[in-house]
């Protein structure tokens, strides 16, 4: 929200919520071709409440790519601070990954609409790396992963593996990414 903005009531806060989940389960769902009304109807809500919270499809679909990254950012918080950051930050590379199928489709819908997507991610990417440093510190710290891994390294194999997953046949996907993280794991 910009400093003109004022702030929303707590019912336009609720719909604007209701509809971004909505916009999520229904986009993964039948994918990002899906209608706005499809998004209003899941929602519980009139077309009208969809477009005054977000004007186009692509403001939607921004919307909801933002949220998504929020939520990323929010786990590799919760993971770095769990006791067992080893294993917690191989849990959050796999579900980062896991995401990415529909994370790369939102981002494609955008840019063939035109929509600067790194522009998008700008909202969020500081914070985003700064989670995954604190992550990635405390996992080499414990001897999880290696001493030369940082956040670079991080954010290309994720990059890399989460495009891997996508030409892997279903049966092949999880150890493919098994085969990558396998690299971010001290030698020996």
């Amino acid at each position: 929200m910009d400093e003109h903005e004022k702030p929303l009531r707590a019912d336009a806060r609720r719909n604007r919520t209701r509809v971004l989940e909505a916009a999520e389960a229904v986009f993964a769902d039948q994918g990002v071709g899906v209608s706005t009304q499809e998004v209003a109807r899941a929602a519980g809500v009139g077309i009208g409440t969809v477009f005054r919270h977000f004007p186009t499809k692509e403001a939607l679909l921004e919307a909801v790519l933002v949220e998504r990254m929020r939520g990323l950012v929010e786990d590799a918080r919760a993971a770095a601070g769990r006791p067992d950051v080893g294993v917690a930050v191989f849990g959050f590379l796999e579900h980062v990954i896991g995401q990415s199928a529909a994370k790369n489709a939102f981002a494609d819908a955008l840019a063939g609409a035109g929509v600067d997507v790194a522009g998008v991610f700008a909202e969020v990417r500081e914070e985003f790396l700064t989670a995954i440093e604190v992550l990635v510190r405390r996992a080499r710290d414990e001897g999880t992963l290696r001493g030369d891994v940082g956040v670079s390294e991080v954010v290309a194999v994720l990059v890399g593996a989460s495009h891997a997953v996508r030409w892997a046949p279903p049966e092949a996907r999880a150890n493919t990414v098994a085969v990558i993280l396998d690299g971010l794991r001290p030698r020996g």
